[in-house]
């Protein structure tokens, strides 16, 4: 019964907090208005990390996470890094009960072969292996221990659902994991202020999430000079991806996540990732409005 009326007044403060914030009014016009007509359920958060203007739609709504879930396991994996249980390059043994059927890196694997604790959290995170990911959610202590984390940061959407205890009714409407746009901002933006564990583990899951393979939705929009850090999740009919983005004269987080889409292909062109592109465009020209870089001609052909 504690828990419960602390995670309600955990909730209360969470929800004052962000209604407290600063909208960009102009900011908000634009987005609503691109946003128009899309076919799903959809909800962003943007924040502008210079003077803490956001733009909010459905930014509380909860939503999969799809793949964005493997930043909440990297966290729990650096928890254990940073308390001693595990070690960054330890070497473990990759055995084959750990595959999950897919085109993963790590499932092509032989049994009994050997890789370091830090090559399975790069696949995690820059190729999104899913074999590695579940690997690493075990090895993190499970996805009780991952949600428990997050509860001591104040996120109270963001949560683990898959082979976790408990939360097998909320893994048959979110899946793996679940989590809202504001929350899923804010976890990045609180990595990047060095809030996470410590600020030497916030600086090492930076440098991870500086390496992401997936670039043909929001991060296409971004010229290759600026800083990028970034997670996507995709199921058919979900489509996510949150960033913070570093340029010249702008930082600024954004996450969108869709769910309920009618376009389920898997093709570039899908709604929701024509939509992510064109919202990142957007959010690069507004913060940076003198940078002239745009994509070269032909770019198309390496998506």
């Amino acid at each position: 019964m504690l828990r419960w009326l602390f995670v309600l007044l955990l909730s209360s403060c969470v929800l004052t907090s962000a209604t407290a914030q600063r909208k960009d009014k102009r900011l908000q016009k634009e987005v609503e208005a691109l946003i128009k007509g899309f076919g799903g359920d959809i909800g962003i958060y943007i924040k502008n990390l210079k003077n803490d203007r956001v733009v909010a739609i459905n930014a509380d709504t909860v939503f999969p996470t799809a793949s964005m879930v493997k930043v909440p396991i990297l966290i729990g994996v650096m928890d254990k890094i940073n308390r001693g249980e595990l070690s960054y390059h330890q070497e473990l043994k990759y055995r084959d009960s750990l595959l999950y059927a897919g085109a993963d890196i790590l499932g092509s694997f032989k049994d009994t072969e050997r890789i370091e604790l830090s090559k399975v959290m790069m696949l995690m995170l820059t190729m999104s292996d899913n074999t590695a990911s579940l690997w690493l959610q075990s090895l993190a202590g499970k996805g009780d221990r991952i949600n428990q984390l997050l509860d001591s940061n104040g996120f109270v959407a963001t949560r683990v659902n898959s082979r976790t205890i408990g939360r097998e009714g909320a893994r048959v409407i979110y899946g793996w994991g679940q989590s809202s746009p504001r929350e899923m901002a804010t976890l990045f933006e609180k990595i990047y202020k060095g809030d996470i564990i410590s600020k030497a583990a916030s600086d090492k899951m930076l440098r991870l999430l500086n390496r992401n393979y997936f670039d043909i939705a929001a991060v296409s929009q971004l010229p290759p000079y600026a800083t990028v850090f970034t997670k996507y999740g995709a199921v058919n009919q979900t489509r996510n991806e949150v960033l913070l983005v570093k340029g010249a004269s702008s930082l600024y987080t954004f996450c969108i996540m869709t769910k309920n889409n009618k376009d389920t292909t898997w093709k570039n062109s899908n709604e929701a990732w024509e939509l992510t592109r064109k919202l990142s465009a957007l959010l690069w020209k507004y913060f940076e409005p003198k940078d002239k870089w745009k994509a070269a001609v032909g770019a198309e052909v390496f998506d």
